[in-house]
């Protein structure tokens, strides 16, 4: 360890028996769970909480820890480090795991053993990046699975229903790390989810999604397009809502961030090589517009100015946002000329030739064919008191939250205006006619 750790002992991971006193170890956070509250059996009416989290301080050696106890202290010692923290651990109680009940839940570990920390006799700190031997921090970057021991996304593609609800390992490049959504359940507890957008050189996307707090933080810090992950024990399942193959974090994932091993490098150089040739345009919709933090878009327009900052910027093909008060003049899906719902490729978003009902961006030969999910794609106007803007593009959900749009300058759009609606509510009344009065700012 380093010269500050050198008149320590630490008892190495490797080593741990069950019911060994006095202890003190430490290790790098690999792995982490959310708070979670439980009905407490011996007090009715209230509720005990706990947290999990995995640390190794070896290649081969990595063990669970897992704390009980009050709100106040479970969710203070949770906050206290994330994944990627090095932390001392002193005084825990060992036991030793039951393999087939906890292995269910918990992330699968060489050793024997799990570590338990109470209040009264544990403590958890925190080490300083610089106190710390580099060996144990580069832990952070090696898989707790063989390098090799994983599914291209083509392979899950390809393997479809099979692979259906099956916990396997997959090596895959970011893509977009979509917004954090936010909702309640019907026991009325908080809850988060995060969509993911991966792919690699078999698969242009394929959606992860991550439902805890803590492999949202992880996934925040991604750079799309510039970040490699390694997702071991991540759960397949079938998504008949978009009708393709989806990925779901879940608690026995455990996920290493840009691994350094050569499988992960070849598939880095891959993402570096085709970096420009794989940017999306202007035709996805909102199918893989989660990426667009909504929360960030502030600036309101009136029709007018919105016209006058086409007119402005014209020539360039870089996307604007913005909120736009006004009303849905037209909303045509009566019309049988007029296509309301149209097939997309399960795998790039792209609609798919009505004809042949092949993706001309994934197929390049029938042999190669993709699955394709129903999406609603229809023409809109929208207007205020300065004007309206013609075939605006509602596709996807729209969700009841601010009015967004994304202003892209389109030839085959009326006046060289695209208009894509990224979310719709209603306005509250005072608000809009706040914003409406006397704007004037492009």
């Amino acid at each position: 360890m380093a010269n500050s750790f050198a008149t320590r002992t630490f008892t190495t991971l490797s080593g741990l028996q069950p019911n060994m006193a006095n202890l003190k170890v430490i290790g790098i956070v690999i792995g982490k769970t959310d708070v979670k509250g439980f009905p407490d059996r011996k007090n009715i009416g209230s509720e005990r909480y706990t947290f999990s989290f995995t640390i190794r301080d070896s290649p081969a050696h990595f063990v669970n820890a897992a704390s009980w106890g009050n709100e106040d202290y479970i969710k203070s010692l949770s906050d206290s480090f994330r994944v990627g923290d090095c932390v001392i651990i002193e005084n825990p109680l060992i036991q030793r795991k039951e393999i087939e009940r906890e292995e269910k839940f918990c992330p699968a570990t060489p050793s024997s053993c799990k570590l338990l920390l109470s209040e009264n006799h544990s403590t958890v700190k925190v080490c300083s990046s610089y106190e710390v031997d580099t060996k144990l921090l580069s832990l952070i970057h090696l898989p707790v699975k063989e390098s090799h021991d994983y599914y291209s996304l083509g392979d899950i593609v390809a393997n479809g229903h099979s692979l259906n609800g099956r916990i396997i390992n997959v090596l895959a490049a970011v893509k977009s790390v979509g917004e954090t959504k936010y909702f309640t359940t019907s026991d009325r507890r908080k809850g988060q989810r995060c969509e993911v957008r991966l792919y690699d050189e078999t698969e242009s996307s394929f959606a992860m999604t991550c439902w805890d707090n803590e492999s949202i933080l992880l996934a925040q810090s991604w750079m799309p397009r510039e970040t490699v992950i390694f997702a071991s024990d991540i759960r397949i399942s079938f998504d008949k809502f978009r009708n393709c193959m989806t990925a779901t974090v879940i608690s026995k994932t455990i996920i290493t961030t840009n691994p350094d091993t050569p499988e992960a490098n070849i598939l880095l150089n891959f993402i570096r090589e085709n970096k420009e040739t794989n940017v999306m345009d202007d035709e996805i919709d909102s199918y893989f517009k989660e990426s667009i933090n909504l929360n960030t878009i502030v600036d309101v327009y009136t029709v007018e100015q919105l016209k006058g900052k086409a007119l402005k910027n014209e020539g360039k093909a870089d996307p604007s946002y913005g909120i736009l008060y006004a009303y849905i003049s037209t909303l045509n899906i009566d019309d049988e000329t007029t296509k309301v719902v149209r097939n997309r490729c399960s795998s790039c978003g792209y609609i798919v030739n009505e004809a042949s009902n092949m993706c001309a961006t994934c197929n390049k030969n029938s042999l190669d064919f993709k699955s394709v999910f129903l999406s609603f794609d229809m023409l809109i106007d929208l207007t205020d008191h300065t004007g309206t803007l013609h075939s605006c593009s509602l596709t996807g959900s729209v969700a009841e939250e601010t009015l967004g749009c994304t202003f892209v300058l389109s030839h085959r759009a009326r006046s060289g205006l695209k208009i894509s609606v990224l979310s719709c509510k209603l306005a509250d009344p005072a608000e809009a006619s706040r914003n409406l009065s006397g704007q004037k700012h492009v």
